[in-house]
């Protein structure tokens, strides 16, 4: 095979096989074909877009052009869960321990935040003595003795789509909906769960701007998943404004253990019902939506997804008593309010910029590698749709860095926005994509 060859045909369209796709990736995966060439091939599918069938194979392609975890020694169906990201979206947190208390196994390779969306592993690395770096071995024992494990991905896993998504950074490809889906899905399957449940992220705050191109990105992943024999459901999700309050890690970990107790923050605990409930439906547990919401909702009231995020904890070498003591968690020095200047309604709420604003005392990173302050971040004191009196606090600044205070505040003022009349709170749940297609 010719690399020009393969070039040539997806630049006039025309759909290449499953050998091509897998030699094409096989080859650049080993420096056999140099950038350049491999940019072209990218801005072609671009432009001209891919096939199902083609997508999928670019999907196995990546999966397999490194590790594949075998979780096979598991009993039970073993459920991941992947969100397209976001600001505040502590879900993972909740999620895992409950639907792992309920006797799903739930395995999950999770990467490090970028920008304003979080990552899994920054958060689990504020607890104290965390371990987030598993070994093979330790990642399934983990998983067989509590249901759960979670670790960072490695660079052994799906190395093509990391080598793929660095050139497609420079070369903007990266909003192509055939290769943000195979990059997604080619991890999923090389982490080696039975099942994936999606949380696409809509609005503002997300990679996704439109419902539109989410539900076809939905949609895509819906179909990998069914051609490679991985049952999938997509859940789309607004972020039109932050989905929890807390954006830090931290702060996220304190806001994900409230909800374990059974309070905490009600959109953010309405989103991990949703997804919950599906896990839970797709592990074997519940028998439809309904009962995976009732027994989701009892394993958060009995405490026992508490319970279950404490052994996980000590399981990965934490301290759990940050369940009874979350000031063992890492503080800010400094705690400042950020006040209303006006009275009136809140009309919205810019998540991306409330989350640049984090990134900006540190809680993200700017450039990757970049090392983040696991207490600073910001805790908003209102929602869409609330009234506001003048003076009234719309949130709280942690940080160690007195000297971004006044930018934070400017910052976060002007991304809330107000009006004089009452406002309707925006759709949280914005519609499921399954293996029947997309319905509300």
């Amino acid at each position: 095979m010719h690399i020009v060859d393969i070039i040539a045909k997806k630049r006039d369209g025309i759909e290449l096989s499953q050998s091509e796709i897998d030699w094409l990736i096989k080859s650049y995966t080993s420096d056999a074909i140099p950038d350049y060439q491999m940019a072209a091939w990218l801005m072609a599918v671009f432009f001209r877009g891919m096939s199902d069938t083609e997508t999928a194979a670019l999907t196995m392609a990546m999966a397999a052009s490194g590790d594949m975890v075998d979780l096979s020694q598991v009993p039970g169906v073993k459920v991941d869960k992947h969100s397209t990201g976001g600001v505040g979206d502590t879900t993972t947190l909740v999620l895992a321990p409950t639907v792992a208390a309920a006797g799903v196994p739930v395995a999950k390779m999770s990467g490090r935040g970028l920008g304003f969306t979080g990552g899994t592993i920054d958060k689990l690395e504020a607890i104290p003595g965390f371990k987030v770096a598993l070994e093979c071995n330790e990642f399934i024992a983990n998983l067989q003795r509590h249901n759960m494990a979670i670790t960072g991905q490695t660079a052994s896993v799906a190395p093509a789509d990391g080598k793929l998504y660095s050139l497609r950074d420079v070369t903007a490809t990266v909003e192509s909906i055939p290769l943000i889906a195979s990059s997604i899905m080619s991890k999923k399957i090389a982490s080696g769960a039975d099942k994936i449940i999606l949380d696409v992220k809509v609005g503002n705050g997300a990679f996704m701007k439109s419902r539109e191109d989410a539900i076809k990105l939905a949609e895509t992943m819906v179909r990998i998943g069914q051609l490679v024999d991985r049952e999938t459901v997509a859940i789309l999700t607004s972020m039109e404004q932050p989905l929890g309050m807390a954006i830090g890690n931290s702060l996220e970990i304190k806001e994900a253990i409230e909800i374990l107790q059974g309070r905490g923050e009600p959109l953010l605990k309405e989103v991990c019902l949703t997804i919950g409930s599906y896990m839970l439906t797709l592990g074997g547990k519940a028998q439809n939506y309904e009962d995976g919401r009732r027994q989701f909702t009892a394993l958060l009231d009995t405490r026992q997804a508490l319970a279950k995020f404490g052994e996980f904890i000590e399981a990965q070498g934490g301290d759990s008593s940050i369940l009874q003591d979350t000031t063992k968690l890492p503080q800010a020095q400094f705690i400042q309010e950020v006040y209303s200047g006006r009275s009136g309604y809140v009309a919205a709420i810019k998540a991306a910029q409330i989350g640049y604003a984090a990134m900006r005392l540190g809680a993200g990173r700017e450039y990757k590698g970049q090392t983040i302050d696991l207490s600073a971040g910001i805790v908003m004191q209102c929602r869409v749709g609330q009234a506001v009196q003048k003076g009234q606090a719309l949130a709280v600044i942690y940080t160690n860095d007195k000297s971004k205070i006044t930018e934070v505040d400017f910052l976060i003022r002007q991304a809330i926005l107000f009006a004089d009349k009452p406002v309707p709170s925006p759709p949280l749940i914005l519609g499921i994509v399954d293996k029947y297609g997309f319905h509300r």
